[in-house]
C-alpha cells in the first residue's frame, strides 16, 4: 500500500512530520503512523508555552489498538495546539497532514536533522 508522504515536510524516524512556515513549525503524525495505529479515539497534547525536546515524548495518542507516545521531531516551545482534536480525534486518521495536525512550535533549531521525503519513503 502506498502512503501519502508530502514533499513540503521533513520526517522523524518515529513517524512524525514537521512543516515550517513563517518561522513556525507545525507537527503531526504521518499517514503511515495513523494507519498503523488504527482508529484514533483520544489525543493528549502539551499546553501552550510548554518546551519540548527533540526525540522526547510531547503527547499521547490513543487508538482502538494501542496507546502510543508522540515524539517531538525538534526542540521548541508550543505556541498552539489543535483544539479540534479534543472533540474530533478521528481527524488524525481522516487528514493527518492538514486537519489532523497536533502542535505548532516556535523552533529552537532547523529541520535539517530530519529525513527528507524521499529518505522517509525509502524507509517505509
Amino acid at each position: 500500500m502506498g502512503f501519502d508522504v508530502r514533499d513540503d515536510r521533513r520526517y522523524a524516524e518515529s513517524h512524525e512530520w514537521a512543516h515550517e512556515r513563517d518561522g513556525v513549525v507545525r507537527v503531526g503524525i504521518t499517514d503511515f503512523a495513523q494507519d498503523e495505529l488504527g482508529d484514533i479515539v483520544f489525543v493528549d497534547l502539551p499546553a501552550t508555552d510548554e518546551r519540548v525536546e527533540a526525540g522526547t515524548p510531547f503527547g499521547v495518542v490513543e487508538s482502538i489498538k494501542a496507546v502510543s507516545d508522540l515524539y517531538a521531531p525538534l526542540d521548541g516551545t508550543v505556541v498552539a495546539t489543535n483544539d479540534d482534536l479534543d472533540d474530533q480525534p478521528e481527524l488524525v486518521n481522516d487528514d493527518p497532514f492538514d486537519g489532523g495536525w497536533m502542535v505548532e512550535l516556535d523552533p529552537g533549531g532547523g529541520l535539517d536533522h530530519l529525513l527528507a521525503p524521499d529518505e522517509y519513503r525509502d524507509g517505509l
